[in-house]
């Protein structure tokens, strides 16, 4: 019987080339309405796809998510690709990264089903928005989960609590990021056998 592979996890860091307006507007509504946003400096605004399976190879695995549309278009954005946990992230020195996702809809079936298409390997597929932030110097950690979390008119603006989770990350962008439990399996773990024994009686 053949070993089982290790799952792997890739993840994919995607940002518009130019300049993106959101992140703009982003910055200008945190600096002039949010109690955080006062020593705001910079917000930079990346996709994160966390790619979860049996993967091949960096250039493959590259060469497959420059192919599709289901990931990123190379012609107006960029794709970072990190496939171990000592692998830096894209941020810039004195960047803090907060991660926002839909709770309950991270998983991206479309890209999925075009994986197992081109590859034959299933694969799960997760994606969120990392919000890049600088503040200036000084200030503290508590700022960022500040201008994070919606808590009113003057706190809170990338996470609706609602709706999405987010996920502040310290020194080191963790991988995986995403949480993986949202959502069904690709592949259905084998039933277990249950004991035999007396049935015993539903409450």
């Amino acid at each position: 019987m053949a070993r089982k592979e290790s799952r792997k996890v890739a993840q994919a860091w995607i940002e518009l080339v130019s300049t993106d307006p959101e992140a703009y507007s982003a910055l200008e509504i945190a600096r002039s309405q949010l109690a955080a946003g006062k020593r705001l400096t910079r917000m930079r605004r990346l996709r994160v796809v966390e790619l979860e399976g049996k993967l091949p190879a960096r250039e493959r695995l590259e060469a497959l998510l420059h192919g599709s549309t289901q990931f990123y278009n190379p012609h107006k954005e960029r794709c970072t690709v990190r496939l171990a946990s000592d692998e830096p992230a894209p941020l810039r020195p004195g960047e803090r990264a907060v991660l926002v996702f839909e709770r309950g809809g991270a998983r991206r079936g479309a890209a999925e089903r075009w994986w197992l298409h081109e590859t034959g390997e299933p694969v799960n597929v997760r994606e969120g928005t990392a919000w890049a932030v600088s503040f200036e110097e000084g200030v503290e950690g508590e700022a960022l989960e500040d201008l994070t979390l919606v808590r009113g008119r003057r706190h809170g603006l990338l996470c609706n609590p609602h709706s999405q989770e987010y996920r502040l990350a310290a020194a080191d962008v963790p991988l995986p990021w995403i949480d993986a439990d949202d959502g069904v399996v690709l592949e259905a773990k084998p039933a277990r056998r249950k004991p035999a024994g007396p049935a015993r009686s539903k409450r």
